[in-house]
């Protein structure tokens, strides 16, 4: 080994791993070492002084320190996916901040005990190693400090001669001139080597420990301070030994050992060092993929999602898939109804499983939705009067102008009420319902929420709609259920990454007491086998051919959607709603870690009536496929007072007494039921005029109801 790689090592701070071969250089030889290093001191001394004009001249290359990892976190600033550099390296971003503190504290007691002294180059750590060269003839210490490492690090040197380390020395005075001590600590913890393409203290201890650094254990900081010395020699995964022999070599350093203490690292010598390397976060893979592609000049991409939800999800959907079979993918969305952020999203069951088509995001394919929106069909039906929960309707084979529905397993329950006909998911009831509050007007509805399924090519909203004869994506799904778990008012979904949720202004998907009748009949739909009651709300639905099953279910606070299938729109036997969606659903609230929280109470006029209390118009759903059941002398009932969309003041704005509204309709066939908010009033009447009291003020629905059934709504606003 030549003089100048000797001078070489000391002032890079890389003593040998095992000793040399001592060598004993003659007094001349001693002679010149030292000088050699003194006159390195001396010119890094001088430079400390004198650097503006190589600073103006020769600026440090600090662009590399930019060149980091992009990283998507959750909501709270947690990892959940990181990319490599272009030159394929792990290297987070990282601060001391970001570290445990005793390891900073071990760092520096290891590496450069007074970095806080110096001024980039520790004029007495050089003396020393060129002292101790020259009396024993070999490397004893080194002389490198933290800022000389980080020059190293930003502007890599092939060689290790006399001249690049003085050119290291100059680096280092410069850089510590330009940034200060903060940020030149934040550069090594950022750009320190630990092995393969690992940099940074945050890559590696989330390779090695599987955790963020900001709680590190004695043993495991010693051993991060250890591998940056000579990463590849002492990688755990590769060198056990040698990686085990560096870390006691820290924690028996003198200067360690005052701060954790003697007993304590005698106790971390014998911690067990991790013998694999572990893969990096890598969840929310779709949401990840269009974040670095909306903008991949952000190294930091902030998201909606909650990292705990995000990974029982992604659990969830892969196990399931693995149960389900060969091809078939899940997909999964997770949102809070109140402010339409998307906490959880699962595009596919695996990214990286090719047999499913992984890479596919099956949160945004239109796929078509079977029964998932009959609950709107019942909801308008509510909203009109034209039902109650006790309502008897017919499940027996119709003819709907040629179109002639069936239920899924090809059989008929005969008389149902709506409320076992929505549960049972009945195919002719619903349709039932659907021709009479019209297709076209359900389709405005969902527009109201923003969300606009996807019709044949040419063709108008007809009664298929109402069983699958849309296009939907997963994610206007959970929207309009969203809508519907906010009592109806519809919320827009986030994007997770760029779109910001929000409560949408204007018209009510559903008014609050249609929206809380459709509730509290689907959270009375028994749960799958095996699933336990959880207090969710849910509806299933299957298409046609078995291509897709789907699951929505929500709580008071969230709302969750299941897709399965086949990412081809290939037929898989045997797949529907409730055996294959569902049991993910209810395993999927309960993975997410999400408190399940109480559905709404009912809003003013919401009741539950028997069927003994109804009127008697209300007792069965006299509209059929030939129309209304209703004699040809009488026009249908039209209320002519209050007028649609009318501001009446009742005193209710003034917290008085509120003075009560006359109601006033033409035709129609006697006795009328006059039903405010959903609520039957006291006593039917023979009578075109009535009175209402309303319970307060704000929007209300008053809705008449003829003795053959036919009905007639207003929206009004009381003051």
């Amino acid at each position: 080994m030549n003089h100048s790689s000797w001078i070489s090592r000391t002032i890079a701070g890389i003593p040998e791993e095992t000793p040399p071969r001592r060598f004993a250089p003659s007094l001349p030889t001693r002679r010149r070492v030292t000088a050699a290093l003194l006159v390195n001191i001396l010119l890094a001394t001088s430079l400390a002084f004198g650097l503006d004009a190589a600073d103006r001249a020769f600026p440090p290359p600090l662009e590399r320190a930019g060149d980091i990892s992009t990283e998507v976190l959750d909501a709270d600033g947690q990892l959940l996916r990181a990319f490599a550099t272009p030159d394929g390296r792990w290297r987070l971003r990282t601060t001391a901040k970001d570290v445990d503190p005793q390891f900073v504290r071990m760092l520096i007691a290891y590496e450069d005990q007074r970095f806080w002294q110096h001024r980039g180059v520790d004029p007495i750590a050089l003396a020393r190693a060129a002292i101790q060269l020259a009396t024993n003839g070999r490397i004893v210490s080194g002389a490198s400090t933290l800022s000389m490492q980080v020059a190293r690090l930003i502007e890599p040197r092939e060689g290790r001669s006399l001249t690049a380390k003085v050119q290291q020395l100059v680096r280092a005075l410069q850089i510590e001139r330009r940034l200060g001590k903060d940020q030149v600590l934040d550069l090594y913890l950022t750009l320190a080597p630990y092995g393969g393409n690992l940099e940074g203290v945050r890559s590696a201890s989330l390779a090695y420990f599987g955790k963020e650094p900001r709680r590190l254990t004695v043993a495991q900081s010693a051993l991060l301070v250890a591998l940056p010395q000579l990463p590849e020699r002492r990688r755990p995964d590769r060198n056990l030994t040698l990686a085990e022999a560096a870390r006691s070599r820290v924690l028996h350093r003198m200067a360690v050992e005052r701060i954790v203490g003697e007993g304590e690292a005698e106790r971390a010598a014998m911690a067990p060092i991790p013998s694999q390397r572990l893969r990096l976060p890598a969840h929310a893979a779709h949401l990840a993929e269009a974040a670095q592609r909306l903008r991949p000049d952000i190294r930091s991409h902030q998201t909606t999602l909650r990292r705990s939800v995000q990974q029982g999800l992604e659990t969830v959907a892969k196990d399931a898939a693995r149960k389900l079979g060969p091809k078939i993918s899940v997909a999964m969305i997770m949102a809070d109804i109140r402010t339409g952020e998307i906490v959880g999203e699962v595009g596919s069951a695996d990214y990286f499983d090719a047999s499913r088509s992984g890479w596919i995001d099956m949160t945004s394919n239109n796929r078509s939705p079977g029964s998932t929106l009959k609950p709107f069909i019942y909801g308008l039906a509510f909203e009109d009067g034209l039902v109650s929960q006790e309502t008897i309707i017919e499940d027996r084979p119709a003819d709907f102008f040629g179109y002639r529905p069936r239920n899924f397993d090809m059989s008929y329950q005969g008389d149902v009420s709506i409320r076992q006909a929505l549960q049972l998911s009945l195919n002719v009831p619903a349709v039932r319902l659907l021709d009479a509050v019209g297709p076209t007007r359900l389709m405005v509805r969902f527009r109201r929420a923003q969300v606009r399924p996807v019709l044949p090519p040419n063709e108008a909203p007809g009664l298929a709609i109402g069983l699958g004869g849309v296009g939907i994506t997963l994610k206007d799904l959970v929207q309009l259920y969203a809508g519907l778990a906010n009592r109806g008012r519809p919320v827009k979904l986030g994007e997770g990454i760029q779109g910001q949720p929000s409560a949408l202004e204007g018209e009510p998907l559903l008014e609050p007491v249609a929206a809380w009748h459709v509730a509290d009949i689907l959270a009375g739909v028994l749960p799958p086998v095996g699933a336990g009651q959880r207090g969710i709300a849910y509806k299933t639905g299957t298409s046609y051919g078995y291509r897709d099953a789907w699951s929505v279910g929500f709580d008071g606070t969230h709302v969750l959607g299941v897709w399965v299938g086949r990412p081809d729109n290939g037929a898989v036997p045997g797949l529907t709603g409730y055996g294959s969606a569902a049991p993910i659903l209810f395993e999927g609230f309960a993975k997410s870690g999400v408190v399940v929280t109480p559905l709404p109470q009912a809003p003013a006029g919401a009741v539950r009536i028997t069927q003994a209390q109804l009127p008697i118009s209300q007792r069965r759903f006299s509209i059929n496929a030939s129309g209304l059941i209703a004699s040809t002398r009488e026009p249908a009932p039209q209320i002519i007072y209050p007028p649609e969309g009318a501001r009446i003041e009742l005193g209710a704005a003034t917290g008085g007494e509120i003075m009560p509204l006359a109601l006033k309709l033409q035709g129609g066939r006697a006795p009328f039921r006059w039903l405010a908010n959903g609520r039957p009033l006291p006593e039917t009447s023979r009578r075109r005029i009535s009175q209402w009291v309303p319970d307060g003020g704000g929007y209300s629905t008053l809705t008449v109801i003829d003795s053959v059934g036919r009905a007639a709504s207003v929206r009004i606003f009381v003051d």
